[in-house]
C-alpha cells in the first residue's frame, strides 16, 4: 500500500490467536482485521452490497493507512468483519479482530476487556415519539419505552427513570429496526437510541412526518475506536493517526461525507478543539 486507500474485504475471518503484539502480527501478515457494527447508521452500517459503510469505518480506512505507512508495508490487506453487539469487545480482546470501528461508547466497564483509542465521536441518548409528544422525558410516566437490549442505552434508560421517579414499562428490542417497527405499530410510546441513530432510523421511517425527535438528551457520551488491552505500540499509531486527521480537518471532512444532512452539535464542535495535538 502507498498512498491510496485500503482495498475493503467485508467477510467473515477465523480467529487469530490472542498472543503476541498486534502490530508484529500486521507485519508478518500484512492483514488487518477491522470489525465494524452492520446495523448503526450512519456511524457504521452494512450496504446492500455487503460492503461497510459510515462515519467510523471511514475513519478506520484512514487509521489504517496510518499503520501501513509506520510499517512500511506496500500492501495492506484490510478485511472489514461484521460484529453485533454481544460479541464486539470478545472479538476484540481474542485477536479476531484488531480494530473494532463501530459505534462504542467508552466506559470504565468495557475497558476491563478491552482499550480504546482517543474519542472519535461524541453522541448522546435521545427519544423518538409520535408528532405532537412532549419531548419530555419526565411525562412518560405509565408508558411503553423501547431500547435495544444490550447496550448502555438501556442501562443510561434504567438509570434515568430511577433518578427521576418514574414508573414505566421498558421494552427490549434485538435492532434499531425493530424497535422502529414498534413505534410503526404503536406498540410503544418511545424509543431511546443515540441522537445519530435515530435521526438514521427517522429517514428510513414509511412516514418521517409522523415521528419527532427530543430535544432532550439524557448522555452524553464519547466513542472510540476498540483495542487489545496492553498494547501501547499499537494504540500511540491510532491515536497519533486520529490526531492527524483532527489536525488537518479531515476528521470533520469524514462526518460531512457520512453525514451530509447533519451538522456537528456543540459537544462534538468542542472535541474538535480538545483533540489531541501531534507534538
Amino acid at each position: 500500500m502507498r498512498s491510496h486507500l485500503l482495498s475493503i474485504i467485508a467477510c467473515l475471518c477465523l480467529a487469530l490467536p490472542a498472543s503476541g503484539q498486534t502490530l508484529q502480527r500486521i507485519k508478518e501478515t500484512s492483514k488487518l482485521n477491522l470489525g465494524y457494527r452492520a446495523d448503526a447508521a450512519p456511524l457504521s452500517f452494512q450496504k446492500p452490497d455487503g460492503n461497510p459503510a459510515g462515519y467510523t469505518p471511514l475513519i478506520c480506512l484512514h487509521v489504517g493507512q496510518a499503520i501501513a505507512n509506520a510499517l512500511k508495508l506496500e500492501n495492506l490487506e484490510a478485511t472489514f468483519v461484521a460484529v453485533g453487539t454481544e460479541d464486539r469487545f470478545d472479538k476484540v480482546a481474542s485477536g479476531e479482530i484488531d480494530l473494532l470501528c463501530g459505534a462504542a461508547t467508552i466506559t470504565l466497564t468495557r475497558r476491563s476487556i478491552v482499550d480504546f483509542s482517543d474519542p472519535v465521536y461524541v453522541d448522546g441518548t435521545a427519544i423518538l415519539q409520535h408528532r405532537g409528544a412532549s419531548g419530555k422525558f419526565a411525562d412518560m410516566a405509565g408508558q411503553k419505552l423501547g431500547v435495544r437490549a444490550g447496550t448502555t442505552t438501556q442501562e443510561a434508560l434504567t438509570t434515568s427513570m430511577t433518578e427521576a421517579g418514574i414508573d414505566a414499562e421498558i421494552v427490549t428490542f434485538a435492532s434499531h429496526q425493530n424497535g422502529l417497527d414498534a413505534m410503526e405499530a404503536k406498540e410503544i410510546d418511545a424509543y431511546f437510541a443515540d441522537q445519530s441513530l435515530l435521526t438514521a432510523l427517522l429517514a428510513n421511517s414509511l412516514d418521517p412526518e409522523a415521528y419527532q425527535i427530543s430535544d432532550e438528551i439524557l448522555t452524553i457520551e464519547k466513542q472510540g475506536l476498540a483495542l487489545a488491552r496492553g498494547d501501547s505500540d499499537f494504540r500511540q499509531i491510532v491515536d497519533a493517526a486520529i490526531a492527524g486527521l483532527y489536525a488537518n480537518g479531515k476528521m470533520r471532512e469524514i462526518f460531512d461525507q457520512a453525514m451530509p444532512d447533519l451538522q456537528p452539535g456543540v459537544a462534538l464542535q468542542a472535541m474538535y478543539l480538545l483533540a489531541p495535538t501531534l507534538r
